[in-house]
């Protein structure tokens, strides 16, 4: 019976209203475009994520903010367990940033347009020179404090556990040249695992920011070798791997 009545919910109630509520910040967004990095627009776009959130009967839980520089950009690298990593990473991250999107979100109608207005970053993940053109061109926005998020496992988790990363993800926040911080999910793929139709509700969620992690021992200079670059490529993604999954191991203790 109760999975009846959430099935209803959801799709009758819910997800119209979400619908809705997607398209009108799509269009807000667009009709902001020069105030893009204000605190306003952004509040507004975070409010938006939060709903997701409400509807749902679900709240989310921040820990961390205090390893956070006002002021200072950042690049967050994140663990991606569903589709509602996005709006807990939205709502309740408390800075102003852009995602590193792939260039086939584009293509998805309000969300695409609704990112190219709000200055999220696509990337051609296929051709190179286009990728670091739209490296180049995110560099002179994030300045002030406006921070970048990406996703190096590249897709959703299938089981929720953290995947490897991928080295062009990686690389591409490690161009950005920032201070790179871990984000670990907590909780996102009990919520809303890959291919599930209805989304379970009453799951705890929360958001861990971590330390800002030093990987600058890890870049190669300019004139190494490819075999030594993708060598200590492969040791920062590591790096930023375990703090992830030392985190999730650590609240997996606390909830047991």
């Amino acid at each position: 019976m109760l999975k009846i009545f959430l099935f209803l919910y959801q799709w009758l109630i819910a997800f119209p209203i979400l619908l809705f509520m997607t398209a009108f910040t799509a269009i807000f967004t667009v009709c902001t475009m020069p105030w893009k990095n204000s605190e306003p627009v952004h509040k507004v776009q975070q409010l938006w994520s939060r709903l997701f959130f409400w509807l749902f009967f679900m709240n989310a839980e921040v820990e961390g903010e205090e390893n956070l520089v006002p002021g200072q950009s950042y690049v967050f690298v994140s663990n991606h367990q569903s589709l509602f990593d996005v709006w807990l990473i939205y709502g309740w991250l408390p800075v102003i940033f852009k995602w590193i999107m792939k260039a086939e979100l584009r293509k998805v109608p309000f969300i695409g347009f609704g990112c190219a207005a709000a200055g999220h970053i696509f990337i051609e993940r296929t051709h190179l020179k286009q990728a670091k053109h739209s490296i180049e061109k995110a560099k002179q926005t994030l300045t002030g404090g406006v921070s970048v998020v990406v996703f190096p496992e590249g897709t959703r988790s299938a089981d929720g556990k953290v995947q490897e990363f991928k080295a062009g993800a990686f690389q591409v926040a490690l161009d950005l040249d920032l201070p790179v911080v871990p984000l670990t999910l907590i909780g996102p793929y009990n919520v809303l695992p890959r291919n599930a139709a209805l989304v379970r509700p009453a799951q705890r969620v929360k958001l861990v920011i971590g330390k800002p992690v030093d990987i600058t021992p890890y870049i190669a200079p300019d004139d190494a070798d490819r075999q030594t670059k993708k060598e200590m490529q492969h040791q920062a993604m590591e790096l930023l791997r375990s703090e992830i999954i030392t985190t999730m191991e650590r609240e997996d203790r606390l909830m047991s």
